[in-house]
């Protein structure tokens, strides 16, 4: 059974998985699926041969290690693993900066630090108060509050200087967590301005190292079988740990690391410079395609194959800013995100995922 026939199989509450050996998704709770009818004797060979969706990823090289040589090494070293290079090229830093794609690539933390006003952040109001003394919605009334972009323009001061004052605030205890990657702080150590209240300050110097003059990623777009190389395997062994120490020699990030100097790197890669970024799913590599290339959902060989089996464009689209979903059997509901749900997985167990989410959803 080919992986887009997937969504002929009749939908039924419970759980799914991809059955590898029998190349089909399977329902836990329900009595064996109800397949599409069979294809007729002359459609029979066509199916046949119709080649599975083969793992698509996107990788690139992280501005602090783009030189010529860095970016030839990652070239090598995805061919070296059986790798296909569909596509390779250069987005520069005025290009990133204006199409905000490093913002939309760590949406879920940079969505409160640049994207969004504070009017628009779902704040938990009792946290604010506990934390501060002071009301949100009298925050707001005041104009005290602003995302860490705004911040840094209503103070007058740079990235670097705005995470200073961040790290002030958080050894003296005037931050609160409202969630993952959600983070407010009192910042009043800025010489001759009043003290406001800062969503993600931390997340302007990440975002700069991306859009200051003369940066830039070189990005590969590849391909490969997963019978050969499991996605597990192209994270742990290819590309290798975030902390780079960890890396196998011979992936990207060892390789980075061990030739550092010679590559021409100004500085010796550590767990957040780590030379290489690679998509962590199937999924991720589709939203990060769109996100960084443009592209189309319907395009992309991930896309098409989810739009065959039956998930919206429109929901494929929602999920590329990484939502909480809920899954799982109706006694023990699942609450994740979905990008954590679908980390690791090869594009046959990646899409039988996405169409049990999809399914539950509906």
């Amino acid at each position: 059974m080919s992986i887009a026939a997937a969504a002929g199989l009749t939908a039924a509450a419970g759980l799914y998985y991809w059955d590898q050996s029998k190349k089909e998704v399977i329902c836990e709770s329900a009595p064996t699926p109800t397949p599409t009818p069979a294809p007729t004797p002359a459609s029979a060979d066509t199916w046949a041969e119709e080649p599975a969706v083969k793992n698509c990823a996107f990788v690139f090289v992280k501005p602090h290690a783009v030189t010529d040589a860095a970016k030839e090494t990652v070239a090598e070293g995805l061919r070296a693993k059986g790798i296909k290079i569909v596509s390779e090229g250069t987005i520069t830093a005025e290009q990133i900066d204006k199409g905000m794609l490093i913002d939309q690539h760590y949406y879920a933390i940079a969505s409160k630090a640049t994207i969004l006003k504070p009017n628009q952040l779902n704040v938990p109001a009792e946290k604010f108060q506990n934390q501060f003394g002071l009301g949100w919605q009298e925050a707001l009334d005041k104009g005290v509050v602003y995302n860490a972009k705004d911040a840094c323009e209503k103070l007058g001061i740079e990235a670097d200087e705005l995470n200073k004052a961040w790290g002030a605030c958080k050894k003296d205890k005037k931050l609160v967590k409202f969630g993952g990657g959600f983070y407010c702080g009192l910042i009043d150590t800025v010489p001759g301005a009043d003290p406001i209240y800062v969503f993600n300050g931390f997340f302007m110097t990440m975002r700069s190292a991306f859009v200051k003059p003369g940066s830039s990623i070189h990005y590969y777009s590849v391909e490969w079988d997963a019978k050969k190389l499991s996605w597990e395997d192209f994270r742990g062994k290819v590309l290798g740990p975030t902390d780079p120490e960890e890396a196998p020699k011979d992936s990207l990030r060892g390789l980075i690391l061990n030739d550092w100097a010679k590559l021409g790197l100004a500085y010796k890669p550590n767990v957040g410079d780590n030379g290489v970024h690679a998509s962590a799913s199937p999924f991720e590599g589709l939203a990060e395609r769109l996100n960084w290339l443009g592209a189309s959902v319907s395009s992309d060989p991930f896309g098409k194959a989810l739009l065959d089996a039956g998930v919206p464009e429109q929901t494929i689209k929602n999920w590329s800013v990484d939502p909480q979903v809920v899954y799982g059997g109706a006694s023990m509901p699942i609450k994740a995100s979905l990008f954590d749900s679908l980390e690791d997985t090869d594009a046959d167990q990646c899409l039988a995922r996405c169409l049990m989410i999809n399914h539950q959803m509906q």
